[in-house]
């Protein structure tokens, strides 16, 4: 498939909108919002647009049949996004943004690829390549110039948190080697991420009520509040504009969105948060940059279904 002129625009939108959800969720932890209570009230807003926009094209007759299809292969497929696409790497990078700056974060979680491609070869999914091999070489300078101390991270102990962080994309990674072999006849994607937050948010809640991180966002309005409740609204809608993409012009035109919502990511850190950043991780991220080209992915083969 073809890009057409329009889908230049939307890849921009929609880049634009999923790298402002750190900078907010980053706003929202500085302002007393601990990591369980964020993903709460995201997860909360989440399904309710989803349910929404899903029922919707139900009621319609646009999109015929159960809203969320739960056979046990869609089960098994909801849990694998809802672990290790939702609360796993949520959690772990919003634990790290207390205490890492928000442009760091966005460079630590676009290096999904860098984890997907060693996983893909020990499952037999992608062939080795002299130019993917320099792609993680690459990804592994960058992370090696985060985590110096010349690159001027807050506190001693914030070169620990960026390899904390680093488990956010192993597990997109390690979700992504799980559906990618699992496509489903019975549940969309949009249906998948419904069934995949409507599952994290059955094991959210509990959690998140016992350990006293369930803060009520109308008892406690104010810009935290609001920075939350916008960073929940903004994911979802993001999410879709990117499945748009993935079926209107293929997956290696889509894939350039990883680009855009770093650089958005550090933009609108720069811009709500202030932040600016050292010489030492402008080049992490242009080492980054050059990593994600050399391992872009290769049009994918039929999958079998769940």
């Amino acid at each position: 498939m073809t890009a057409r002129p329009g889908a230049f625009a939307a890849l921009l939108a929609v880049g634009l909108a999923w790298g402002l959800s750190t900078p907010l969720v980053k706003i929202g932890v500085e302002g007393g919002f601990a990591p369980l209570g964020v993903l709460l009230w995201q997860l909360c807003l989440s399904v309710a647009l989803l349910g929404g926009w899903l029922g919707l094209r139900r009621v319609r007759g646009t999109d015929p049949g159960p809203l969320v299809p739960l056979r046990p292969a869609e089960a098994r497929l909801y849990a694998a996004v809802a672990g290790l696409g939702i609360v796993g790497p949520h959690w772990i990078s919003y634990t790290a943004l207390g205490h890492l700056p928000a442009g760091v974060i966005s460079i630590i979680v676009s290096m999904v690829p860098l984890f997907a491609l060693p996983l893909a070869l020990a499952l037999g999914m992608e062939r080795f390549r002299p130019q993917r091999a320099l792609g993680l070489a690459l990804g592994a300078m960058a992370v090696a110039l985060l985590v110096v101390p010349q690159a001027s991270l807050p506190g001693a102990a914030a070169a620990g948190f960026v390899l904390f962080a680093m488990l956010t994309p192993l597990c997109y990674a390690m979700e992504g080697a799980y559906v990618a072999g699992r496509a489903s006849r019975h549940a969309g994607p949009l249906q998948t991420l419904l069934g995949g937050s409507t599952l994290g948010l059955v094991v959210v809640a509990p959690l998140a009520f016992v350990s006293g991180q369930a803060v009520t966002p109308w008892a406690a309005w104010g810009p935290a509040a609001a920075a939350v409740a916008l960073s929940g609204l903004v994911s979802p809608l993001a999410y879709a504009g990117y499945v748009t993409l993935l079926r209107t012009t293929g997956p290696v035109f889509a894939a350039q969105v990883a680009y855009l919502v770093t650089a958005s990511g550090m933009l609108w850190a720069m811009t709500l948060l202030g932040e600016r950043y050292s010489g030492w991780i402008w080049a992490a991220l242009a080492l980054l940059f050059a990593g994600l080209f050399l391992v872009q992915p290769r049009p994918a083969p039929a999958r079998r279904e769940a």
